[in-house]
């Protein structure tokens, strides 16, 4: 296991031509890049775009260009209710990711219990490819872990498939604050 660097990251979203599906299943995380947008919005309870435009423009970027090209950009988040401050600053974040062309869905945790999940976040890609995001206890981004293993990926196929299913559209999901 090796964590990717953001060209190879790049290079490996850029290489779907059909899907990427992206199912997270943590309350919090804590990736260096998101720690000053994070704090800023602990402190006001909302998400300045405008302010965090520079910040987000690579990864908005990305989602542009392949979503331009035809690829299916789905991301599934299951969340436990109340939601934590960090899935409130994802909530309150979601619009520019949502323009760029990924479709967003939330999935109350109280309805995942009868699903088989696999045990880490992934990406699913092309339904060929799965890469899994491994986090330590407190949120910090240890690796990714990339397979091509035929069971994988149908355990990630229909672990997506189910959430997606069952999860409510980000136009439609409310939370409270």
């Amino acid at each position: 296991m090796e964590l990717l660097s953001p060209d190879q990251w790049a290079e490996l979203l850029g290489s779907s031509r059909r899907s990427a599906s992206h199912l997270e299943m943590r309350d919090s995380y804590a990736a260096a890049d998101e720690k000053d947008r994070l704090d800023r919005f602990l402190a006001t309870g909302r998400r300045d775009h405008a302010a965090e435009a520079a910040e987000r423009q690579e990864w908005l970027d990305v989602i542009r260009r392949i979503t331009g090209a035809g690829v299916q950009v789905r991301r599934a988040r299951i969340v436990s209710e109340p939601v934590s401050d960090y899935i409130r600053f994802e909530w309150h974040g979601a619009g520019p990711s949502i323009e760029a062309g990924e479709q967003l869905r939330w999935l109350p945790r109280r309805l995942a219990s009868a699903m088989a999940l696999p045990g880490n976040d992934f990406w699913l890609l092309d339904e060929r490819t799965a890469m899994f995001n491994h986090f330590s206890g407190d949120g910090v981004p240890l690796g990714q872990e990339v397979t091509r293993d035929p069971a994988v990926v149908a355990l990630c196929r229909s672990a997506f498939k189910s959430v997606w299913e069952r999860a409510v559209p980000h136009g439609q999901y409310t939370i409270s604050g």
